[in-house]
């Protein structure tokens, strides 16, 4: 370049260009720690809810839909109703229901309001300590954080 003000144009439109980038990445990690913070509160809530005998309150982690999907056993239950009732039915009292642990392992956040959680659970019983592996996809709606699919598995005992 000849001219050397341009240079200096071009320098100073190439400081701005970063910045406004650096502020997008910034505000971008922003959102996702905070989403990531929102899913996990859920999943605290849907702990204590269980650990209170509130099935009903451990539910209102996951979508309240038709849509909702929970696979466990080689079963596919369908339905936030229908899976309300699977949960009654398998833990018809708190001897059964035991305490609930979830140990979180990783949470993505794919965008604003789409994520994927891994994680482990555990019930501490009197007669038995079941425990296994899950994964959560979980979508933002007007209600918040909401599980929308559920695939549990059981380790051996």
């Amino acid at each position: 370049m000849k001219n050397p003000r341009n240079l200096l144009i071009f320098a100073g439109l190439g400081g701005v260009v970063g910045l406004i980038l650096g502020l997008s990445v910034a505000n971008l990690s922003d959102s996702t720690k905070t989403a990531e913070s929102d899913i996990r509160t859920v999943l605290e809530r849907q702990v204590e809810g269980w650990n209170a005998g509130d099935i009903e309150g451990f539910m209102q982690g996951y979508l309240k839909s038709e849509h909702l999907r929970f696979a466990s056993g080689g079963d596919i239950t369908t339905g936030w109703d229908e899976t309300l009732t699977r949960y009654q039915k398998r833990y018809s009292d708190r001897a059964k229901m035991g305490t609930l642990n979830f140990d979180i392992n990783d949470v993505k956040v794919l965008d604003q309001d789409d994520g994927l959680v891994f994680g482990q659970w555990t019930l501490t019983r009197d007669a038995d300590r079941p425990t296994g592996l899950f994964t959560l996809h979980m979508k933002k709606g007007t209600d918040g954080w909401k599980v929308v699919s559920d695939h549990t598995s059981s380790a051996a005992n």
